[in-house]
């Protein structure tokens, strides 16, 4: 009934869906196999997109030809750019999306893709010959031969869902758990572990009592996740806030007794950046309320998410303390809040294309890496779907470093450092994140793409103009100078100092109360010129952020140029940690088991000390 086909993607979740999309447009062909055509990349948890340096990592996407970022832009019902009032690094867009829309969007972007197929199905073993894979079977009965394999499994291997005292399986409610491939894969020698993760009451929008919440409205002027020119949202969908109190934490700890999670029954690592509410009340004791996020299901539902009150609770205590939040009093719930706890494998048995170490051909992408969030799984996905297309046609590796991108921080830190909980994507983790700022993402990566092979001509050129049109207007600010008559007034108005004498008008730039806006209407030569060179809105943000931040973009280039160098000295393979004297005896036990590829990544490995890296360095004849 199959052919064999060259990528075969095992789930359609968000990794699934960048994963099947990335290789099928580099011209291989791909089956996707899902158990529920209806739920392609299906929000299962809130439903947005971004945030805090996860809108960076949809950014990146985009610049490389993902989809989620398009997706995003066409099913959201509400943008908003994050950390404003900080520095540029930290700005991150987060958009609200329609559920249901973003999944039949997705679906229909699929569909679009020519050498894509679909196959509803459950996989349910690996067929592996001599090291390498060559198929799958599935639960129907069918024997799908694959050159290369992707697993994006979610949280369904094994996965189990606890309510209170309840429990049963499932890889989201409604939905079955995956069976026998974490068995059998760890016959093969991987090595598994169980993650633990969960999601809120869903209420009836109608019952909710908005008049005692706080609005939380979208930005004025809303933004979009794509580089793509795309029209911008008319009208939006408000956020509410609301909070808990005493009332309610001594409500929610009269079901502690049959929480799966004090009682025991949770055996999975929970995240520590996104805990239950139970979790929340007895790590925070001294804290009387905690915030929640009351955030719409779509543009024509009553359904609303209640982010912040995760819990795995007894349906009756999460309804008893539901009601007595402000503008809760009355509520009704669709269904209960619910944790889940599931296989994962330890990322570090990866190599940086995301194809395992043991089996060739077999590639890991999402939450079966121990991660946590739609846009870290869609990330890998993509990753690993440009890699398998790679692989099978002899080509290299298509691998992101830390200094070039958030989706090169994940990775590395994955497969070097590995996970001891789900790991979630800030941007304190990323060193250079001056460098990785959401709006240069298309300046970054979208020429890499274009080699791949996965963006068009017409779009890598965009990148290119766009970045000369920036060259050109730090340059005119760099060269022209703007007179006190020309600024002085505009200067009172901003609370900072008049000017004396002429100045160059990129001088200007540095006084952290002026934008680059009011240059423009106080020099009409400078406006006409913008006007002339056709600059957006986008293209003058570039501008005045490196124009702003030129010392501490010049310090960080600097950086990565030093640590580059040993980004650059490669490992041997079948190096004997074990037999150098020389190295600790963690470093060597560390070592032996990651085998990092560069001086580089083993100087990140934790347990390696700058001491040890000196003595690989001296190995290596440098």
């Amino acid at each position: 009934m199959f052919e064999q086909y060259d990528v075969i993607v095992v789930g359609a979740g968000h990794a699934g869906a960048e994963a099947a999309a990335a290789a099928a447009n580099l011209g291989s062909t791909v089956l996707l196999i899902t158990f529920n055509m209806n739920a392609i990349a299906q929000m299962s948890c809130n439903p947005a997109m971004g945030g805090i340096a996860k809108g960076q990592i949809v950014r990146e996407i985009d610049a490389l030809g993902g989809y989620s970022g398009l997706v995003t832009d066409k099913t959201m019902i509400q943008f908003r750019m994050l950390n404003k009032s900080k520095g540029p690094a930290m700005w991150s867009p987060r958009a609200q999306s329609d559920r249901m829309l973003f999944s039949a969007e997705w679906r229909n972007v699929l569909e679009q893709i020519p050498k894509l197929d679909f196959w509803q199905d459950m996989v349910v073993g690996l067929i592996v010959k001599d090291n390498r894979i060559v198929g799958v079977h599935t639960s129907m009965g069918q024997e799908i031969k694959g050159r290369s394999v992707i697993l994006t499994n979610g949280t369904f291997l094994n996965g189990k869902i606890h309510i209170g005292k309840k429990q049963f399986g499932g890889g989201r409610i409604g939905d079955p758990a995956s069976k026998g491939l974490t068995e059998q894969l760890v016959n093969l020698g991987f090595v598994s572990d169980r993650m633990k993760t969960g999601t809120p009451v869903r209420v009836d929008g109608r019952s909710i009592d908005f008049s005692k919440m706080e609005e939380q409205k979208g930005d004025e002027i809303p933004g979009n996740f794509s580089f793509l020119k795309q029209s911008r949202l008319i009208k939006q969908r408000s956020c509410w806030i609301t909070y808990t109190s005493p009332v309610v934490h001594d409500i929610l700890k009269l079901g502690f007794e049959d929480s799966p999670m004090f009682a025991g029954r949770i055996e999975g690592i929970g995240p520590r950046y996104c805990p239950s509410i139970e979790d929340k009340i007895e790590r925070f004791s001294d804290k009387n309320r905690h915030q929640l996020f009351v955030e719409p299901e779509g543009w024509n539902t009553i359904e609303y998410y209640v982010n912040g009150f995760s819990s795995s609770l007894s349906d009756h205590i999460q309804l008893k303390a539901l009601q007595k939040i402000a503008g809760f009093e009355n509520a009704k719930i669709f269904r209960p809040g619910y944790a889940i706890e599931y296989d994962f494998f330890h990322p570090t048995q990866l190599k940086y294309s995301l194809e395992t170490k043991k089996i060739e051909g077999l590639y890991f992408a999402g939450q079966i890496n121990g991660t946590t969030g739609y846009e870290e799984a869609a990330a890998q996905g993509l990753m690993a779907g440009i890699n398998a297309h790679q692989k099978i046609n002899e080509k290299p590796d298509f691998v992101l470093k830390r200094h070039e991108s958030y989706i090169g921080v994940l990775i590395d830190d994955l497969i070097t450092k590995g996970v001891d909980e789900p790991y979630r994507m800030f941007t304190s983790r990323a060193e250079y994140r001056i460098l990785l700022r959401q709006d240069n993402a298309d300046i970054r990566l979208t020429p890499k793409a274009f080699e791949l092979g996965l963006v068009s001509k017409e779009r890598y050129e965009m990148a290119i103009v766009k970045d000369e049109k920036v060259q050109k207007v730090i340059k005119y600010l760099q060269r022209e100078s703007i007179s006190p008559q020309e600024i002085n007034v505009k200067l009172i108005e901003q609370n900072t100092t008049g000017l004396k004498q002429k100045v160059k008008m990129s001088s200007l730039l540095l006084r952290p109360q002026l934008g680059i806006d009011l240059l423009i209407e106080s020099k009409p030569e400078l406006s006409k010129f913008i006007e002339e060179i056709d600059a957006d809105k986008d293209t003058l943000e570039e501008v005045e952020i490196l124009i702003k931040y030129e010392g501490y973009i010049l310090k960080e280039s600097e950086m990565v140029a030093k640590h580059t160098k040993l980004e650059n000295i490669p490992l041997k393979k079948d190096l004997s940690y074990h037999n150098m004297q020389a190295l600790s005896m963690e470093a060597r036990e560390k070592l032996s088991n990651i085998r990092p590829e560069t001086i580089g990544q083993a100087s990140r490995i934790n347990g390696v000390s700058p001491a040890d890296v000196n003595v690989l360095v001296v190995l290596t004849g440098r």
